[in-house]
């Protein structure tokens, strides 16, 4: 209704499965390593947790784009079962066969026994992979565990993927189901966009749409960010709403009222619905849920497709992930501070090294506490010791300990043989391979936008950002800044960009992202913090 008005293309914010709008943040990428890493294992449980919205079915899709051909994946989309009815779906996803009528649960796991061993005979895997597992009952989960008790020396013959809301977190902590939970190999919790990737999310989907230019403010869309919670799916339905706001108002701006004008229809009507399914026993719910659950998982499998820049990062993770147990635990993390504490206490000496206090106890939104000091979030999952080196700044690190409990320090330092870590407000000098053996690669860095900041500054674009960029390479390189008001990135200064990132270790795209936003200040000397800083070599 809207496209033309704005010069679009096409509805940016459809929630069907296409996948020329595929946003895969850094924590989604982490997510799918996980999972990767768990099924490549010796077997048993994989667990992929986050609230309705945030992303785990476009996780799951990309998994399956992943496996391996020689793959049997069986899929149980209605969790509501007894143990009787799971056998039986699961027979019926893996064409095994029963005898009509039966509801023996002993005939069913032999049947599935003997597939599984042929199978393994054959060279097969077999994955089972339960949605909405939050709603499976102790009854059932227990029978799932009972099926994975068929192994050879080396692995376990079935290897099963859990989706679910956060409550299935609590469910396998109980007392009773603590057998199960010893035998999850992977888990991930995914947790919803920040401030800074709802931006990214909401630019990359205009900009497959064909759309250039403002569309949503900045301030719009820190606003956008909170009244989505950084739920992708959410995010999605509000941005259509306000656009169609702002298409009938005949402006070209999505405007703050709009957007609140549409946040209130929007979970007005959510919360009618909510309403609604509950009244019906939540029949509405889960058909919806089912839907979308078959179109994106058996409709939209390629989804991914076979990225290698994609499996080379999600390889690196693997690798990482595989934390040694029973070792005692890290010395790195001072006695006597609660590890929970940890990412808060790693933001805060992160907010200090540039200036401004952060206290978590008063304000969980770190990346919204920096923006109202001109500053952004920069996150990423597949650092590396080189690539903090390049960026050039403090970063608050995610580390995993002996056990594989995930912590959070702040890195302050870096020489070439040591890094200066603040952990729990505790000052730690550690030699690089020692970080490197407990660090996963995933870092967030804060970062200043430069004069006339609207985003991305793409070749053929002009104007202020255009000619801060141009000042950063003459000082950069030492020539005459030129003068010219109209600058425009193309032609020597669009090439001399493209060098800039090819020598900066960057993909010469001509294309200026937070990553060379980044790599300019440091080169061209910003009166930053930065992690060489006062620090001697040695």
């Amino acid at each position: 209704m809207y496209n033309e008005h704005f010069g679009l293309n096409e509805a940016p914010f459809s929630i069907a499965p296409d996948p020329r709008y595929l946003y895969m943040s850094e924590r989604h990428q982490e997510a799918l390593a996980h999972l990767l890493y768990g099924v490549r294992g010796e077997g048993g449980f994989v667990l992929l947790t986050g609230e309705v919205g945030t992303g785990k079915t476009t996780v799951c899709r990309c998994l399956l784009e992943q496996l391996p051909e020689n793959t049997d994946v069986a899929f149980i989309l209605n969790p509501k079962l007894t143990s009787a009815e799971l056998l039986a779906s699961v027979c019926d996803e893996l064409r095994i066969g029963y005898p009509e009528g039966t509801t023996s649960i002993k005939v069913f796991v032999d049947r599935i026994n003997a597939f599984l061993l042929d199978a393994h005979a054959r060279g097969r895997n077999t994955i089972l992979i339960v949605d909405e597992a939050q709603n499976l009952s102790s009854e059932v989960l227990e029978q799932l565990r009972l099926l994975t008790n068929l192994e050879t020396n080396q692995r376990k013959l079935l290897q099963i993927i859990l989706l679910g809301q956060p409550e299935l977190r609590d469910l396998l902590a109980c007392s009773e189901l603590r057998q199960l939970a010893q035998r999850v190999t992977a888990r991930y919790h995914l947790d919803p966009l920040s401030q800074d990737e709802i931006a990214t999310y909401v630019q990359h989907r205009l900009k497959v749409a064909g759309y250039r230019g403002v569309l949503f403010p900045s301030a719009v869309l820190r606003q956008l960010a909170r009244l989505s919670g950084g739920i992708p799916r959410l995010t999605n339905v509000l941005c259509d709403r306000a656009l169609l706001g702002t298409y009938v108002q005949g402006k070209t701006q999505v405007s703050k009222k709009v957007l609140a004008r549409a946040a209130r229809e929007v979970l007005g009507e959510r919360r009618r619905a909510q309403k609604d399914a509950r009244r019906s026993g939540g029949r509405v719910g889960f058909a919806v849920g089912i839907a979308a659950i078959v179109i994106a998982l058996l409709g939209g499998g390629y989804y991914l497709g076979k990225s290698p820049v994609i499996a080379a990062k999600n390889e690196k993770l693997i690798k990482h992930i595989n934390i040694e147990q029973n070792k005692p635990q890290d010395v790195l993390w001072p006695k006597g501070v609660p590890m929970n504490r940890s990412e808060g206490l790693a933001e805060r000496s992160l907010a200090a090294a540039w200036g401004f206090d952060f206290r978590p106890d008063k304000n969980n939104d770190f990346c919204g506490a920096a923006g109202q000091h001109g500053l952004h979030c920069f996150s990423t999952s597949y650092g590396t010791i080189d690539f903090l080196r390049k960026l050039n700044r403090p970063a608050v690190l995610g580390l995993f300990d002996s056990r594989g409990e995930k912590y959070y320090v702040t890195l302050t330092h870096l020489s070439a043989k040591d890094a200066t870590l603040v952990a729990g407000q505790v000052d730690k000098r550690i030699p690089i391979k020692a970080l490197e053996a407990r660090w996963l690669g995933d870092s967030t860095v804060l970062w200043q936008e430069p004069p006339g900041y609207q985003g991305d500054i793409h070749p053929g674009d002009h104007g202020e950002p255009v000619k801060w960029l141009d000042r950063q390479l003459a000082a950069i390189n030492s020539r005459t800044k030129p003068d010219a008001p109209d600058s425009v990135l193309a032609g020597p200064l669009l090439e001399e960009l493209k060098s800039f990132q090819k020598q900066g270790g960057l993909e010469p795209d001509g294309i200026v992202g937070v990553r060379t936003f980044i790599l300019l200040n440091s080169t061209g000397g910003a009166t930053v913090p930065q992690l060489n800083d006062g620090q001697k070599e040695g």
